[in-house]
C-alpha cells in the first residue's frame, strides 16, 4: 500500500512539474511574441504600410498551419514568430489611424486587454477550474462569428458588426480561460499551440476595444 502510495505521489509531482514547465514557457514566449508584435507594428506604421483588409487573413492562415505542423519542433518557434510579427505589423495601419483620431483609445485599449488576460488567467490559476465542458462551444461560436465578421465585411452593416465584435470579445475572454485551463489540468502540454491560442485571443481583444473606444461617433 505504501508503494502505491509514493508511485501515486511520484505521478502526481511529475504531472505538476509539467503543467509549471508549460505555463512558465507558454507565458515566456507570448511575452516575447507580443514584445516582437509591438516592433514590426512600429515598422509598419514607420513605412507607412496600407491596410490590408480581409488579405492579410492569407498569410495568417499560411502561418498559423505551418505552427501547428511544426509545433512539436524548433521550427515551430520560427513560425510563431512569423506569425505574430505578421500581426503586428497589419496592426501597423490601424494604430496611425487611432494614433491621428483618438490616441486614448490605444492607450485605453492596451491596458483594458493587459487588465483582461491577468484577470481571467489569474481567476483559472486561483481557482483552478475545469472548463474542458467550454470547447465544443467556443469553437462552434468562434467559427460562427468569423464567418459572420466575413459577411459584414461585404454587406456593412453597422449593427451587426457591433454585435459580432462584442460576441468576439466574449468567446476570446473565455477562450483564454479556457486555454489557461486546458494547461493547468494537463489538456494543452504544448506551450508553442498555447502561445498561439493566448496571443491570437489578446489580439483580438486588443482590436475590438480599440474600435470600441477609438470611435467617437
Amino acid at each position: 500500500m505504501q508503494e502505491i502510495y509514493s508511485e501515486q505521489q511520484a505521478a502526481k509531482s511529475a504531472s505538476e512539474l509539467q503543467v509549471s514547465k508549460v505555463l512558465r514557457n507558454t507565458y515566456t514566449l507570448l511575452a516575447i511574441t507580443v514584445a516582437f508584435s509591438a516592433i514590426t507594428a512600429s515598422i509598419s506604421v514607420a513605412v507607412n504600410a496600407p491596410y490590408f483588409g480581409l488579405w492579410s487573413l492569407l498569410p495568417y492562415a499560411l502561418c498559423l498551419w505551418m505552427t501547428e505542423k511544426n509545433k512539436n519542433s524548433t521550427a515551430g518557434l520560427f513560425w510563431v514568430f512569423a506569425l505574430t510579427g505578421w500581426l503586428g505589423f497589419t496592426l501597423g495601419p490601424i494604430l496611425s489611424y487611432y494614433a491621428s483620431a483618438n490616441p486614448d483609445a490605444i492607450i485605453m485599449a492596451l491596458g483594458g486587454t493587459a487588465l483582461i488576460f491577468f484577470g481571467l488567467s489569474s481567476y483559472v490559476l486561483i481557482t483552478k477550474k475545469d472548463l474542458s465542458f467550454m470547447t465544443g462551444f467556443l469553437i462552434t461560436g468562434i467559427m460562427v462569428a468569423f464567418v459572420a465578421s466575413i459577411a459584414n465585411y461585404f454587406l456593412e452593416i453597422q449593427a451587426l458588426g457591433l454585435v459580432i465584435s462584442s460576441v468576439f470579445l466574449l468567446l476570446s475572454s473565455g477562450l483564454i480561460m479556457w486555454q489557461t485551463s486546458q494547461i493547468i489540468h494537463g489538456g494543452e502540454t504544448n506551450y508553442i499551440s498555447a502561445t498561439v491560442t493566448l496571443y491570437v485571443m489578446l489580439y483580438n481583444i486588443f482590436t475590438i476595444l480599440l474600435s470600441f473606444l477609438g470611435n467617437d461617433d
